[in-house]
């Protein structure tokens, strides 16, 4: 059974004096968004998991409920077909948020955070750190997780032809093994890093 978001976190990070209606309906409009049929890894599962780890890692932060309220709308809008996502996903946040009566500087921050999950980027502040690695967690999980990962991406790129796909994944992996570090924080290169290397370089040496 697909992992359903909860709604009594989602209550927790709306501001008390939201309208209880509005609450529960941006709260079904994004799950709406996560259970869309063409997603395969960008779903409700991935909210849920960097959760967990945004759990593991509140203490660290500066703005703990900015970064948890993107993480709940970080990747409300994907579509292989577009390259804009990240700042769609943004600007759906926003026009949520404005509407749960969050300030203009909280919609900012939620913002920022979002934009900063776009690919390559370069995280400045420790909160968008945090925000990158944690959407970047799965690079560093088991070999299994990892493979099951690879496969829900190909199926939401399953109209790219295989061997375009193979290049162009390949590109992108290897990206992220020329980099220095894939993790931009302490807590997740200590984490994550030697796994994240491992997984990445036997999929780049198969072509993704």
């Amino acid at each position: 059974m697909p992992e359903k978001l909860s709604r009594r976190r989602w209550r927790a990070i709306c501001p008390s004096s939201a309208d209880p209606k509005i609450v529960d309906e941006q709260y079904t409009a994004l799950a709406a968004k996560y259970a869309e049929p063409h997603r395969h890894y960008h779903t409700a599962a991935h909210i849920a998991a960097c959760l967990r780890h945004f759990d593991t890692v509140r203490n660290y932060l500066s703005d703990p409920l900015a970064v948890e309220r993107a993480i709940w709308f970080h990747d409300a809008v994907y579509d292989t077909h577009r390259t804009d996502n990240e700042s769609a996903s943004a600007e759906f946040a926003a026009a949520a948020l404005a509407s749960l009566g969050v300030p203009p500087d909280g919609i900012a921050a939620v913002r920022r955070l979002i934009l900063v999950t776009a690919h390559p980027s370069v995280p400045q502040t420790t909160d968008e750190q945090f925000m990158v690695d944690i959407d970047l967690a799965i690079l560093g999980s088991s070999p299994a997780e990892f493979a099951a990962y690879e496969r829900q991406i190909r199926q939401e790129y399953k109209w790219v032809p295989q061997i375009i796909f193979r290049r162009k994944r390949r590109k992108l992996l290897q990206s992220f093994l020329q980099q220095p570090s894939i993790y931009h924080t302490d807590y997740f290169r200590e984490k994550f890093e030697s796994a994240a290397r491992e997984n990445l370089s036997r999929a780049a040496g198969r072509g993704g």
